[in-house]
């Protein structure tokens, strides 16, 4: 069959291919507090804070969306929404919140839940080290926080008085040297007289604070002392505690209240000085003070952006009674116990948690705040509320086992003064008035019970201390109430003589 030729065709020449020009992210530049809570609460990449318990940083779930708690410890029996604890696997025994940090990050069941929740993870802490650092790498989650090296660096009470000092932001008067006899400390001391407070370079305060006037004092904490490195040598005052929290950012340092510490009380803590609480109103000190607090805590701040730092920190700071002269105690660059207070008080509600512009400053996101403005605003006293918290630890010096535990939830005052349990909730702020309170059980069922263990932390309205600065009768109501709730059996003599508690605190 003949068929019409077919024309060939000449190849065609190949035309270069144009690129389609890449869609570029939208560039963001937050200018206001509107537009930063906005940029939260569509945030689409998943950001975890995974410690032993939620309690640091309650409720940023609520203001940052996609933002989960991977917990050790289930405080909540399993009701908390944004709450993962895995099942517990065979481990060695913890001696640190870090060991409990990489434990969860190596859990099988932890690995899962996190890629459940999308790309690009995020992970924060309140406490971790250069080994955690190194897992996360491994799963390639980034840690919103400086490295671990230079926070231990700024962790360390030495050091504070160091960048205190370049802050221009005073410490008590001190000196600063390793001891190597009570001869030795007595020569050092001179200067500051007899009656001395010392302190070494890490650990929590109750553990590594040292009140010695003799060398009677000396000898009882000398294995604690020498040899221990750098020493913090004080003169002691008659002072009251405070803390105050902040974020240093690329506009500034945000500055949080000031407030009251609960210190010592032998209802709450074995440990003389140990931290047990804080409270949050706005005339928790006299004006000078505050403006001093707010004043040192900036600048601080400002120095810690020039040796690198970043972020959320803590600063605790002494308040000579006598004379009414302000000093810095110590530093913690990370949140703290006394987070929960600060990102809960009516100005955090009002514009935004600080631990919100932590994140905003390791988002990457450009932003451009007033940081003078919203420090104005929050020292207004119209924006401060009255709160308490008091850290209850078991104060008896014996270990049993739980087998009853007070749950966590709103619990209520009776007009007996005996307490009861009213209501599950897991925001502090279903709390009514002074009658109620919010209770977050730490220890639980099944756990041993040691002198010095956190059973829970208990928040209401209103005060824990009087104008004396003593636990009011209220406070001491609520702290038997919630105590007598525990029930423990005795372990054998023989176990328990085994058992040693963690020199390390969960919050």
């Amino acid at each position: 069959m003949n068929t019409l030729p077919v024309k060939q065709k000449t190849p065609a020449k190949k035309k270069a291919a144009k690129k389609k020009p890449a869609k570029r992210a939208k560039k963001v530049h937050l200018k206001n507090i509107s537009e930063v809570r906005r940029y939260f609460h569509r945030n689409e990449d998943p950001i975890f804070f995974i410690s032993a318990t939620n309690f640091n940083l309650l409720g940023i779930d609520e203001w940052c969306r996609n933002f989960h708690y991977i917990n050790y410890i289930d405080c909540y029996d399993g009701r908390h929404p944004n709450t993962f604890v895995p099942s517990e696997n065979a481990h060695p025994e913890f001696e640190s919140i870090e060991d409990i940090v990489a434990y969860l990050l190596e859990h099988k069941e932890v690995i899962d839940f996190m890629k459940s929740k999308g790309k690009n993870p995020k992970a924060v802490f309140l406490m971790f080290d250069e080994r955690v650092e190194k897992i996360c790498k491994e799963l390639g989650i980034e840690v919103w926080f400086p490295k671990a090296k230079l926070r231990e660096q700024i962790d360390h009470k030495i050091e504070t008085v160091r960048i205190g000092n370049k802050a221009g932001v005073p410490s008590v008067p001190n000196v600063l040297s390793e001891i190597k006899d009570y001869a030795h400390l007595k020569k050092l001391s001179k200067p500051i007289g007899d009656d001395l407070v010392l302190q070494s370079a890490f650990g929590d305060s109750g553990h590594t604070t040292f009140f010695i006037k003799n060398e009677k004092d000396f000898n009882r904490h000398k294995s604690e002392i020498v040899g221990q490195g750098e020493i913090k040598v004080m003169k002691r005052i008659n002072c009251r505690g405070s803390a105050i929290e902040a974020c240093a950012t690329k506009n500034g340092t945000i500055v949080g209240p000031l407030m009251t510490e609960l210190v010592g009380f032998k209802e709450l803590t074995p440990y003389r000085g140990g931290w047990c609480g804080n409270e949050i109103f706005a005339d928790a000190f006299d004006q000078k003070i505050r403006d001093a607090a707010r004043k040192y805590t900036f600048e601080f701040g400002n120095q810690l952006v020039k040796e690198g730092y970043r972020g959320y920190f803590e600063l605790d700071f002494l308040i000579d009674q006598k004379t009414g002269e302000i000093y810095l105690g110590e530093c913690n660059p990370r949140v703290t116990g006394a987070s929960s207070m600060t990102n809960h008080a009516a100005f955090a509600h009002a514009d935004a948690p600080l631990f919100l512009f932590h994140l905003l400053e390791f988002s990457g996101i450009n932003f451009d705040l007033d940081v003078n403005e919203l420090n104005n605003r929050w020292a207004d006293p119209d924006n401060i509320d009255q709160w308490c918290q008091m850290v209850i630890k078991h104060t008896d010096d014996n270990v049993d086992v739980i087998t009853q535990a007070p749950e966590s939830g709103i619990w209520k005052m009776l007009p007996d003064g005996q307490i009861a349990f009213s209501r599950f909730d897991y925001h502090r702020r279903a709390v009514d008035s002074e009658n109620e309170a919010f209770f977050l059980r730490i220890q639980g069922p099944g756990d041993f019970r040691y002198e010095g263990a956190d059973l829970g932390i208990l928040i209401t309205r209103g005060h824990a201390m009087d104008k004396r600065f003593r636990l009011k009768a209220r406070s001491k109501k609520w702290i038997d109430g919630i105590k007598g709730q525990y029930k423990a059996r005795p372990l054998p003599s023989a176990l328990a003589v085994e058992l040693e508690a963690p020199d390390f605190k969960l919050l």
